[in-house]
């Protein structure tokens, strides 16, 4: 295994997170974090804190997302069943409550699913595809999981359920 190292950016001059902190009404605590991370006046504070939909990436530049999409749109149309899986911790839990607050404007077919820590462990489970076959759920969107998780995905598919998966773990060999 490398060794990895914290590279930690200099501090800002007193006089510049000052600065910040009164342009923007924040600590001067926060103003510092923000220049070191580049966000250095009011109009950069501003498209940080308040992006335009135009500043953020292009999100069918993610592998797939167009076919991710077309079968979430799909599953919508046709009123399947959507089962939106999530790991319990924070980035977990808060995308399952995102996705799944943006979706029920769009479907009532929809369920979440959030694993037991010492059940169940991260990731997706078994007892979870199980839970999601006996629910009749046609498609499977995971979040924050599932990037390695071959078997179970090939479980979930052999038992007519679709998968999508978002996470942003490194994958494995495949």
């Amino acid at each position: 295994m490398t060794e990895q190292k914290w590279l930690l950016a200099e501090k800002p001059s007193e006089t510049d997170i000052q600065n910040l902190a009164d342009s923007i009404n924040v600590t001067p605590a926060l103003a510092q974090i923000l220049i070191q991370r580049g966000i250095t006046d009011f109009e950069s504070a501003k498209s940080f804190f308040r992006p335009n939909l135009d500043e953020l990436h292009d999100p069918f530049l993610m592998k797939d997302m167009d076919l991710a999409a077309e079968r979430l749109a799909k599953a919508i149309d046709q009123e399947e069943n959507i089962l939106i899986y999530g790991d319990y911790d924070v980035d977990g839990t808060t995308s399952v409550s995102l996705m799944y607050s943006f979706l029920k404007h769009w479907t009532s077919k929809l369920d979440y699913y959030i694993p037991d820590r010492y059940k169940e462990g991260y990731g997706i489970s078994k007892q979870g595809i199980d839970h999601a076959i006996e629910s009749g759920v046609n498609l499977l969107v995971t979040l924050d999981c599932g990037i390695r998780a071959l078997e179970l995905t090939a479980y979930a598919q052999e038992n007519g359920i679709d998968v999508i998966i978002c996470d942003h773990h490194k994958p494995g060999d495949e």
